[in-house]
């Protein structure tokens, strides 16, 4: 019976290209699980509900999109977004109204109450999402993508 190693296993992929792609999915996985528990513990929100107040509420066009808009921003598909915009409405944070020169048109739209949780929401979300950046800059094969991100986002370690 072979014997367990318990040293992480070293794997090699191929291409630089394929290297860095995994590397990027792997500090997206983690600073996503990291933001994942904190919004829920915090603000009963996931990350996907965050990330589409954050994009109403952020929004040029006075805190409303067409789902199809807001579809891409966060990204999800159409269906998806249905049941998301849903959810949120159900709690109060968004409404939905048709768009009144094209009746097709769908639109969300952030309550008062949306954005209250967002203001608090986003508060736990920068510090979660500095301090998992900070965590992955220790990591040796997840730091140079770590701390690209910080740097372009022009973040340090004492803010």
């Amino acid at each position: 019976m072979p014997l367990i190693n318990q040293v992480r296993p070293l794997i090699e992929l191929p291409t630089a290209l394929e290297h860095r792609w995994q590397t990027l999915r792997l500090l997206e996985a983690r600073i996503e699980e990291a933001l994942s528990r904190a919004l829920q513990t915090e603000h009963q929100l996931s990350v996907t509900e965050y990330a589409a107040l954050a994009a109403l509420g952020f929004s040029d066009d006075g805190g409303h999109l067409r789902q199809q808009f807001l579809a891409d921003s966060i990204p999800l598909n159409q269906s998806s977004v249905s049941r998301l915009v849903g959810r949120l409405e159900k709690l109060g944070l968004t409404e939905r109204y048709l768009c009144p020169q094209d009746r097709r048109g769908v639109y969300t739209q952030i309550s008062d109450k949306g954005r209250e949780r967002l203001a608090a929401a986003r508060e736990t979300w920068v510090r979660v999402l500095r301090e998992a950046l900070g965590q992955a800059a220790e990591d040796p094969e997840l730091a140079p993508a770590a701390v690209w991100l910080s740097e372009e986002a022009g973040l340090s370690q004492s803010r």
